[in-house]
């Protein structure tokens, strides 16, 4: 079958809309995430057994089963064990809460490495000046750590773009959706699949540069 290139032209304006739904999902999804991860890290730290165990739990169960399954579970296992019937928009809401559940548990990770990163010696004086742990942890703390941990929050926002692709399945309408509806439509997946791939690639490499700026702004390495 003869490859009709022109189809990237007439394609463009609708993958457009995918790649625009996808960068939605994923930010919020990322937010949802930083906002888990951070909490979880620090139960993930704390010396309340009761609160570690929940976090380990939590952080081993995301991390550890494939994220295909987790969108299958938040889309079709939850709403039979709740009972309840799914909106309209259930596939967004559903794609917004597997991936920001699955980021969540590499945040805590993340967070956890950087609240770890910052010298004992800071609380200690912090401590000293009369502050309690949960003061020193927010006064002191926790600023240095977010500033280290923003380059490594930016790599996490790039792998769960490309990871969000994988909301498809669901039928939500999103870039890679969208490219297999072309696909299905005109026969050609060489031609749409690769301007897909190029989507993709335009929005990593843009988050890359923009990660690599606030590194570089930041003065912070990736490795530390």
């Amino acid at each position: 079958m003869e490859l009709r290139w022109g189809l990237m032209a007439d394609s463009f304006g609708l993958l457009l809309k995918g790649a625009i739904l996808t960068l939605e999902l994923t930010a919020v999804a990322v937010a949802m995430g930083i906002v888990i991860g951070l909490f979880m890290s620090l139960m993930r730290l704390s010396n309340v057994k009761i609160l570690r165990g929940i976090a380990i739990a939590y952080i081993d169960f995301f991390r550890g089963t494939p994220l295909l399954v987790q969108i299958y579970m938040v889309y079709f296992a939850i709403p039979q064990l709740l009972q309840f019937q799914t909106p309209n928009n259930y596939q967004f809401i559903a794609g917004i809460l597997a991936l920001g559940l699955n980021s969540g548990a590499y945040v805590a990770e993340i967070f956890r490495a950087g609240i770890q990163s910052i010298d004992r010696g800071q609380t200690e004086a912090a401590r000293s000046l009369g502050m309690t742990q949960a003061q020193a942890m927010r006064h002191v703390i926790l600023p240095q750590a977010v500033k280290r941990v923003i380059p490594p929050l930016g790599n996490e926002f790039i792998a769960l773009l490309k990871d969000s692709s994988l909301v498809s399945i669901i039928a939500l309408q999103d870039l890679m959706y969208t490219g297999k509806l072309i696909v299905s439509r005109t026969l050609q997946p060489f031609v749409i699949y690769f301007e897909v791939a190029l989507f993709y690639l335009a929005m990593t490499l843009i988050l890359s540069r923009l990660v690599n700026y606030s590194e570089r702004r930041l003065g912070v390495s990736d490795k530390r």
